[in-house]
């Protein structure tokens, strides 16, 4: 990302832009702050100059901290995961930020949607790896609340922001980087929702003010949420932060489920202002109910009088041709509409179709192709969220998951085949979400969790049931879940995705020697003739490799086998790679033959010398534009 910066300010100031011998040695380009000043000259601040801003201690390296690069790798686990070798759908153990960082190197502008839900900072544990992030027993220590023996000494009722559990700083340490690396991961027209509630939600409002642009805030939503803790005032709600990556890329939301009652007409009685005219309503028109006859009038507050025949449905339609009386401007919509014809509302939108409600109130329908979802959300409690968890994993597993149904409202304002992030995914409910719409819509969405493996109480329920960490409540919710979806779509859902690839975040495959060498001497040198640590998988080494060729981590992969060896083939041929030992000269002519995009192999898989030194020849004749790679 640094690079890429110093790209943009080379094309606007060229000549800011100059070369030097880096830290490693390398000569590479920098940027000459000094002659950059000068072209700005106007437009920069003074060290003591006035200005806004939000601070807090340790920001700068919070900052800092979201562009240095990680030399973590994804390690699969098959064993752990569905369906492995076809589905689209990751799930990934480890902390978010070095998760994120790994998946910048190939996701860079392709994630359409991030949903997070991350620590409310109200006095849990935080559990991250980071410099900044401290547990609950850290803080009571730091803040005086017990002795180094562990006894209380002071009274928390006594105490009262930071005391009561209200870190900001170490908690806006946590979200700044991983929201910085998340807008990079965003495509242009992306959308990303955070939960949060009062505790930090000015804060966080703040924070993403400054990082997607106050200009690209789409809405801090309201979340009746069902629970309730009362102060001076019941509280019974939460926010949902969501912020555009561009506001001005992102399309209008298309309306994706059933087409909206818009409006409600009553006819009027004779006497009124609107004159009134006769229908004639031929069998098989929609009612709202079902296995029901009218009376001569429908009984509402202004009933209406059935002219000719008997208003008898069943199953939503008519039985009977009858006759009726309406205000004559609607009745001449209706007549046009049962011709068949097109009939345009006075907003010049489409009338799909006209139908009755049991109190007699005439309603129609009409197709609209844009919606705006409501700022309030009602009517999705957690109480329906921890019930999903409980009927899944066992009950009280997990405290106050989201409803799947408040994800699915927020998956609804993208694509049908987008790629849907969750960094914080707990429960894994937007996993299920995703699932279950593509189940409803026969959407192809891909989701992408990522959960650190956080240890369960050795007394909690989760425990008891067997789960060790969150990690393996999430993976177990989606197994089941899957399993459930897919048998209640039946045949619709022969195709639905439910498996998910696991994969760990883990230290380098390559031994210390290939990343720091100066901290060896040569009494180590031939110690390492193997730069790749012992207890890695071809597997293991194969997904270190995808993200630097900008492989999505989701790509199909099948093992095949070529002259007695195992090679990987990644989306076809597009990547083929092996890491088996004694490679010979013949396989690698017989996968020089395929015409691969990328090949990679070890430097310790060649058979002898020979192989090593004839393997550029081998390629540059039967497939010469192959990019070659070995490690």
């Amino acid at each position: 990302m640094s690079d890429s910066n110093v790209d943009k300010i080379a094309a606007l100031f060229p000549h800011c832009v100059t070369e030097r011998i880096g830290k490693n040695g390398k000569p590479g380009l920098a940027i000459d702050f000094d002659k950059l000043r000068t072209e700005l000259s106007k437009e920069v601040l003074d060290d003591s100059e006035e200005r806004y801003q939000f601070t807090w201690p340790d920001k700068r390296s919070a900052s800092r901290l979201a562009n240095i690069p990680t030399n973590k790798t994804l390690r699969p686990d098959v064993k752990s995961s569905v369906d492995f070798w076809n589905t689209e759908n990751l799930y990934i153990e480890g902390d978010n930020l070095d998760v994120l960082k790994v998946l910048r190197e190939n996701y860079l502008g392709k994630i359409k949607m991030i949903y997070i839900d991350p620590p409310y900072n109200t006095g849990n544990d935080f559990v991250y790896n980071d410099d900044f992030a401290i547990s609950q027993n850290e803080f009571y220590e730091r803040s005086g609340f017990v002795d180094e023996e562990g006894n209380r000494v002071l009274d928390p009722i006594q105490r009262n922001t930071e005391s009561n559990g209200r870190f900001h700083t170490d908690w806006l340490n946590m979200i700044y980087p991983r929201l910085k690396v998340a807008r990079d991961l965003l495509s242009k027209d992306g959308i990303i929702y955070i939960s949060i509630n009062d505790c930090e939600i000015n804060n966080l409002s703040k924070v993403c003010d400054e990082i997607f642009g106050a200009n690209n805030n789409l809405v801090n939503a309201i979340w009746v949420n069902g629970r309730t803790s009362a102060a001076h005032f019941t509280h019974a709600h939460e926010y949902i932060l969501a912020y555009a990556k561009d506001i001005q890329s992102l399309p209008l939301f298309k309306y994706k489920g059933k087409d909206e009652i818009i409006s409600d007409r009553t006819i009027k009685k004779p006497g009124t202002k609107n004159p009134l005219s006769i229908i004639d309503f031929p069998a098989g028109i929609d009612f709202e109910c079902e296995d029901k006859v009218f009376p001569k009038n429908f009984g509402s507050s202004e009933p209406v009088e059935i002219v000719e025949g008997t208003l008898e449905c069943k199953n939503r339609k008519s039985l009977y041709p009858v006759s009726i009386k309406a205000a004559w401007a609607m009745a001449d919509m209706i007549k046009d509409w049962l011709k068949g014809k097109d009939v345009i509302d006075q907003k010049g939108q489409k009338v799909l179709r006209f139908f009755f409600k049991e109190n007699g109130v005439l309603q129609y329908e009409k197709s609209k192709a844009t919606i705006h979802p409501n700022s309030v959300i009602t009517e999705l409690s957690t109480k329906k969220g921890s019930s999903e968890v409980d009927s899944l994993v066992g009950s009280g597993c997990f405290s106050f998951p989201k409803p799947t149904d408040l994800i699915k409202s927020l998956i609804l304002n993208v694509e049908s085949n987008d790629i849907i992030l969750d960094f914080f995914s707990g429960s894994a409910t937007t996993a299920h979400a995703v699932m279950k719409l593509n189940a409803e819509d026969g959407g192809k969405r891909k989701f992408i969790m990522v959960q650190l493996p956080e240890v369960t109480d050795e007394k909690s329920e989760a425990r008891k049931a067997g789960y060790e960490n969150i990690c393996q409540i999430g993976e177990e919710r989606i197994r089941r879940a899957g399993k459930k979806i897919k048998e209640e779509a039946g045949i619709q859902g022969q195709d639905l995705d439910i498996g998910f690839r696991v994969l760990k975040l883990d230290s380098s495959n390559m031994e210390d020697v290939f990343y720091t060498p100066e901290d060896f001497d040569e009494k180590h040198l031939f110690n390492y003739v193997d730069n790749v640590k012992p207890d890695r998988t071809p597997l293991d080494l194969l997904f270190q490799v995808m993200p630097e060729l900008d492989i999505e981590l989701s790509a199909k992969i099948e093992e095949k086998e070529v002259n007695g060896k195992k090679v990987f083939f990644v989306d076809g041929t597009y990547l083929i790679a092996t890491f088996d030992t004694d490679v010979n000269e013949s396989t690698v002519t017989e996968i020089a033959k395929m015409r691969p995009q990328y090949f990679v192999m070890r430097d310790a898989s060649a058979a002898n010398d020979n192989v090593l030194d004839n393997f550029e020849q081998i390629f540059k004749h039967y497939s010469p534009d192959t990019i070659r790679k070995i490690l």
